[in-house]
């Protein structure tokens, strides 16, 4: 059965990005619909899959990360506002029997992912 799982790392203090806000949200058009939010947890993940069962389906979805209150929290951010406030990622699911992991690997300043396995 297909689901949609997600973890962050935190590349700048070299540890899993722990209590880090996660949205998920359904894009019908130029709407969005919130699908679930978590926390992260001690390892970065998130405890449960985000999508599985009767809600995972095919389209287009975005994952919304609260970055910048993560390293404000961190102290890393000063009072101003931070680079990366929400780490926005907009991606597809085409196969509604797979499992789809997006990863996010975050710094104060840059961020990259990819489709893991």
């Amino acid at each position: 059965m297909g689901r949609l799982t997600t973890h962050v790392l935190d590349a700048a203090h070299g540890c899993p990005g722990s209590g880090i806000k996660v949205e998920l949200y359904r894009v019908e058009g130029q709407q969005l619909e919130l699908v679930a939010s978590a926390l992260t947890n001690s390892d970065g993940r998130c405890d449960a899959p985000l999508l599985q069962g009767d809600d995972y389906r095919t389209g287009v979805y975005q994952l919304q990360f609260a970055a910048g209150e993560y390293f404000r929290a961190k102290g890393v951010q000063g009072p101003g506002q931070a680079f990366l406030g929400e780490v926005v990622l907009r991606f597809g699911i085409s196969a509604e029997q797979d499992h789809y992991h997006v990863p996010l690997l975050l710094s104060p300043y840059s961020y990259s992912t990819y489709r893991g396995s």
